[in-house]
């Protein structure tokens, strides 16, 4: 599983870290930062509902990376 963001579409909603603090984490900006883009499997069920709850669908998972 590799995460995949779109930047443009983020306006740090913050719902991703909520779901995945692990994860995502917002700066003193609300920019969006990743902290891991190939999470370990014990995160795969927080990032999938962090990318289903996204208001902006600026999140989406890219299949076949290492691990997947």
């Amino acid at each position: 599983m590799r995460i995949e963001v779109d930047f443009a579409r983020c306006e740090g909603n913050g719902q991703c870290v909520i779901d995945a603090p692990d994860v995502f984490e917002l700066d003193s900006d609300d920019n969006l930062i990743v902290l891991n883009y190939e999470p370990p499997r014990e995160h795969w069920a927080q990032v999938e509902a962090a990318v289903r709850s996204c208001p902006k669908r600026a999140l989406a998972i890219a299949e076949g990376s290492e691990g997947s």
